[in-house]
Order: structure tokens, then C-alpha cells, then sequence
């Protein structure tokens, strides 16, 4: 997994920065290993918002996109929220690409059989 950590409107210091690459290396083992992960820090500038530091990450599979977005007073905090919802998202995607299709089989009809006799005529020709 190659993981990409960028920063918006300040600076982070080293010690959140390798929190941040120690928490994704788990979601390491859940995607390829040619997965490329992209995490933003950001913080927001109003003063009334409690849950100022912001951490978005953009996962790029196969397929869609998978974005995740969480807001919390600390960075750290912010990771771990998002961590366990990008857990359930890959999750959920790969249950989607394993069970839809055996779903979409069970539900297909099968064609009824054409009779014997219609066949016959068919072959025979208009009389």
C-alpha cells in the first residue's frame, strides 16, 4: 500500500505523522499492495467548531473511489474515527463484489423448455 499524507493549513509534527502511517499500515492488509492511499490533515479555522482537526482519505481501488471524512479535537482522534469507518467501507465492498454476483444467479429464470412439437413444426415448414 503506498500511502500519501499531505497537509493543509499548517504543519504536523513528526509524532503525528508516523501515528497517522502506523494506523493506515493496518489497512494494508485489507487492500493490494499497489493500493495508493491518500490522506489530507486539515484544521478548521472557526473557533465555535470543537472538532476542529479534520483527516480525509481517498482510497483508490478497482472501481469506485473509497473517501472517508472525520472530524475530532485531535488529530490522533480523528484518525482512529476514520480508521474504523474505512474498515467497514472495504468491507463492504468486497462483501458487494463476492455476494452480488451469486445473488443475481439464484434470482435468474432459467428459459422453459419449448415443446417437442413446436420444434417439429418449425423444422417442417410452413404447410
Amino acid at each position: 500500500m503506498r500511502l500519501v499524507v499531505t497537509v493543509r493549513r499548517g504543519h504536523v509534527n513528526d509524532d503525528v505523522r508516523s501515528y497517522i502511517e502506523s494506523k493506515f499500515t493496518k489497512l494494508g492488509k485489507r487492500v493490494h499492495e499497489s493500493t495508493l492511499v491518500e490522506v489530507v490533515l486539515d484544521r478548521e479555522r472557526n473557533p465555535r467548531i470543537a472538532d476542529d482537526h479534520v483527516v480525509e482519505a481517498e482510497i483508490h481501488v478497482k472501481g469506485p473511489n473509497l473517501r472517508g471524512r472525520e472530524a475530532a479535537p485531535t488529530y490522533e482522534a480523528a484518525t482512529d474515527l476514520l480508521i474504523d469507518r474505512l474498515e467497514r467501507i472495504i468491507e463492504r465492498e468486497r462483501d458487494k463484489k463476492v455476494q452480488e454476483p451469486r445473488r443475481r444467479a439464484h434470482e435468474a429464470q432459467p428459459p422453459e423448455p419449448v415443446p417437442v412439437e413446436e420444434i417439429e413444426q418449425a423444422l417442417r415448414g410452413p404447410d
